[in-house]
């Protein structure tokens, strides 16, 4: 059986070497990336099963990079992962992708989160509240 394939985009090093570890456990991890434009270009080329997505980077941010990739793929599930526990950016990230997860508890939290947008539901870190409450 197959893994699902996963690009992952997160622009500093120690943090995604981290995060790809976390993935490899259950996914095929195709390609790390440090900002929007390779995240589209990689994605593109490899047509994973699911991106993971940092918000915060340099140049076009995780947000951006999914608009445009939904625009050309859409239903692609996509998984945030941020440092940002603001309800209303969640709000705004939930209204483009799936997922959105909470850096401090991606360990724990990234994988079922994968997990979730690959079977077409949410998941939000739980210390941000109720997906339902989220999405309004």
């Amino acid at each position: 059986m197959t893994r699902p394939t996963v690009v992952l985009a997160e622009d500093h090093p120690p943090v995604a070497e981290q995060i790809r570890e976390v993935l490899g456990g259950e996914f095929d991890v195709l390609a790390v990336v440090g900002h929007g434009e390779a995240l589209v270009k990689a994605t593109r080329r490899l047509r994973p099963d699911v991106v993971v997505t940092d918000i915060s980077m340099p140049g076009m941010d995780g947000m951006q990079a999914a608009r445009e990739l939904l625009a050309e793929r859409p239903g692609l599930p996509v998984v945030f992962i941020t440092v940002h526990d603001d309800p209303t950016l969640a709000r705004a990230a939930l209204a483009i992708g799936k997922g959105y997860v909470l850096k401090a508890s991606a360990g724990e939290e990234l994988t079922d989160a994968v997990k979730c947008v690959l079977d077409n539901r949410y998941f939000v870190s739980p210390t941000l509240g109720r997906v339902e409450a989220l999405l309004g």
